[in-house]
C-alpha cells in the first residue's frame, strides 16, 4: 500500500544543487518505469534531467513507445495532454507543475470556438466549407472539435502540409489559436494577405463583414504567444547593420513582418538543425524562446558561430519556467514511494476525438 503523498511544501527551501541529486537518485531507483521529457523551451537545470528533448508531439510519441510506466512531462499542460492522449493505457502522465498553461492555448477554448462557428453559420456552411485546424498549442477538447468536425491538428513543422490537405477537402480554413503560423504560412503558399482575415472573437461575427467571410481562404483565430509577439522588424534591422553577413531566423509565432525581414523561418527543432549545420563562423539573429536561443549560443562556441537572442528585453516562455527542479524531484521522489501526483487524464470522450484528429494529422504527414 503506497504511503501517503509526500507534501510540495519541504521542497520549495531546497537549492539547486540538492535538487540535482535528489532527483539523479530518483531516476536511478525508478530506472525504466520513468521517462521525462523535457521541451525546449526548458531551464537548463530541469532540460538536463530529460530522457528525450524536443517539440511537443516528437516528446509525447517518443513516450508512448517507450516501456516507461510513468511519462513525466517537463512542458506545459496542453504538452502533457498530448502525451495522454497518445500513450498507451497503462502510461501515466504527470506535469509536476498543473500551473504551467499556456497564454496563447488560452486565448481559445471550446465555448469560443463554438461560437465561431455558429455565427459563421449565418453566412456560410461550415460543416461544408470550413476545415477547422488547431495548432498542437491548445487544449484537448480542441482538438476533439477538430476531430468531431472533419478537421486536424498541425505543427509548426507540417502546417504547410496540412493546410495543402485541408483545401483539398474544402475552401477555406478556420485556424485556431495562432493566427501567425496561419498567416505566415499560408503567405509562404502564396495566399493574398486580404483573403487571410483575423477573427476577434471577443466581437460579434469575429468582426468581420460577410463579404470578408466569403472572400477569406484562411479565418485566423486572434491568439499569439506572448513570447514571439515581442520581436520586431527594428531589431532584425539593427543586427544587419552591425551584421551585414549574419543570418536571421526565426520561429513561424513570430509576426508576418518579422518572419518576412527573416532569412529562414522554421520550428525549434528546424532552427537548431539549421544553426547546427551552418558554417563555422556564422552570426545568428534568432527569434524564439530565451533557453532554447541560450543554450544554443552555449553550444555553437565551439565552432565560433554568434548565436544572439532577437529581443533586447528578457522574455522566457514565464509558465514553462513554473517547471523547476523541486517540482520534479517532488513528482519522483513521490513516483519512488508509490503515490502518483500531478496526473493529467483527459476524459475518454475527448480523447477519443482529439486521437483523430491527432491521427489524421500523422497520416497526413507521412
Amino acid at each position: 500500500m503506497a504511503a501517503s503523498p509526500l507534501e510540495l511544501q519541504p521542497y520549495a527551501s531546497l537549492d539547486d544543487d540538492d535538487c540535482r541529486q535528489r532527483i539523479l537518485k530518483a531516476k536511478q531507483t525508478l530506472g525504466e518505469r520513468v521517462v521525462i521529457l523535457g521541451h525546449h523551451y526548458q531551464r537548463d537545470e530541469v532540460f538536463e534531467h530529460a530522457d528525450f528533448s524536443g517539440d511537443s508531439l516528437k516528446l509525447s510519441r517518443e513516450a508512448a513507445n517507450s516501456k516507461a510506466e510513468f511519462i513525466v512531462f517537463c512542458g506545459v499542460h496542453f504538452m502533457a495532454e498530448v502525451a495522454d492522449i497518445l500513450s498507451r493505457d497503462e502510461q501515466v502522465s504527470i506535469l509536476p507543475d498543473l500551473s504551467a498553461g499556456c497564454s496563447m492555448a488560452d486565448m481559445a477554448d471550446l465555448q469560443k470556438v463554438e461560437k465561431a462557428w455558429q455565427e459563421l453559420s449565418q453566412v456560410i456552411d461550415p460543416d461544408e466549407s470550413v476545415t477547422p485546424i488547431t495548432y498542437i498549442n491548445s487544449d484537448a477538447n480542441l482538438k476533439a472539435f477538430c476531430g468531431d468536425h472533419n478537421g486536424v491538428v498541425c505543427t509548426s513543422t507540417n502546417a504547410q502540409t496540412i493546410l495543402d490537405w485541408a483545401f483539398e477537402q474544402r475552401e477555406k480554413v478556420l485556424f485556431f489559436p495562432d493566427q501567425h503560423l496561419g498567416r505566415n504560412t499560408g503567405a509562404k503558399m502564396g495566399i493574398p494577405l486580404d483573403q487571410m482575415v483575423e477573427w476577434d472573437f471577443d466581437q460579434p461575427m469575429g468582426g468581420l463583414t460577410k463579404e470578408q467571410i466569403r472572400n477569406a481562404k484562411i479565418i485566423l483565430w486572434k491568439g499569439f504567444c506572448s513570447v514571439h509577439q515581442m520581436f520586431k522588424p527594428v531589431q532584425i534591422e539593427n543586427f544587419r547593420k552591425e551584421n551585414p553577413n549574419g543570418k536571421v531566423i526565426s520561429h513561424p509565432e513570430a509576426s508576418y513582418e518579422v518572419c518576412q525581414m527573416s532569412d529562414y523561418v522554421g520550428s525549434t527543432e528546424y532552427i537548431i538543425k539549421t544553426i547546427a549545420d551552418a558554417d563555422p563562423g556564422t552570426d545568428w539573429l534568432v527569434g524564439t524562446e530565451l533557453n532554447l536561443v541560450n543554450r544554443l549560443h552555449n553550444q555553437m562556441k565551439a565552432d565560433n558561430k554568434t548565436v544572439k537572442f532577437m529581443s533586447p528585453t528578457v522574455c522566457m516562455c514565464s509558465t514553462m519556467f513554473r517547471i523547476d527542479p523541486q517540482h520534479l524531484a517532488w513528482v519522483l521522489e513521490n513516483l519512488v514511494e508509490g503515490n502518483v501526483v500531478n496526473q493529467i487524464s483527459v476524459p475518454e470522450k475527448v480523447a477519443k476525438s482529439a486521437r483523430v484528429a491527432l491521427q489524421r494529422m500523422l497520416d497526413i504527414s507521412k
